[in-house]
């Protein structure tokens, strides 16, 4: 059987030529993303200039521990996964396994510390935006409520995204150990892991908008 790295689709031109259009393609679809965050991003930051009152008192009832901590996990995420991508490249199978396993415990550490705990606490203290009564009163509560509007619409679509990337992050080790990658065809590897940054990137932008502006 021909390796990965010597064969290519019938439209395209090479086997380079396949694995740039996986590259742009995967460009492309984040640009699409970016058009779906910033859109979102950019309404948080209208609706705040509006209530910046509501959206401070809501800001300071965030876990500012556990984004911190989260932020932490994710950028070692992201780390761990482009040491693997760097190790394939010099054809070692096992250190981008072991890499990428790394990156998923510490994806799935954010989501049980997001979801399993903040989540939890948000809930205890009344601050869904449906909650009767909501957490935050007197004349800062509407605002705080379109705070956290916002903050789990974005944080719930961050945690999807990362599911996404979680899945895979799987499927990428799951090839790995049947050896279909190697320094001169890692292709899947370069694309997921742009996605992979993706995500950490957007909870970069999210976490000073939920956690620190206007703490102070």
């Amino acid at each position: 059987m021909a390796s990965p790295s010597l064969t290519h689709g019938f439209q395209y031109a090479s086997a380079p030529h396949q694995a740039q259009t996986a590259i742009a393609g995967m460009w492309l679809f984040l640009a699409s993303e970016v058009l779906l965050f910033g859109g979102l991003i950019l309404s948080w930051i209208y609706a705040r200039h509006f209530n910046p009152v509501g959206f401070d008192a809501g800001g300071r009832e965030t876990a500012l521990w556990i984004g911190t901590v989260n932020t932490v996990l994710l950028i070692s995420s992201s780390f761990a996964y482009a040491l693997g991508a760097a190790f394939i490249r010099m054809a070692n199978v096992r250190g981008l396994i072991g890499c990428l396993a790394l990156a998923l415990v510490l994806a799935g550490a954010f989501l049980v510390l997001k979801f399993g705990l903040e989540y939890r606490e948000d809930f205890a203290k009344h601050l869904f935006p449906t909650a009767a009564p909501f957490g935050v009163t007197g004349d800062p509560g509407r605002g705080a409520r379109l705070f956290f509007i916002f903050y789990f619409i974005a944080t719930g679509l961050h945690g999807v995204h990362m599911l996404v990337g979680m899945g895979l992050v799987l499927w990428i080790i799951r090839r790995a150990r049947r050896g279909h990658f190697s320094p001169d065809y890692n292709t899947p590897v370069e694309v997921v892991g742009l996605y992979w940054s993706f995500v950490d990137v957007v909870w970069l932008t999210l976490f000073p908008l939920i956690y620190l502006v206007g703490r102070s």
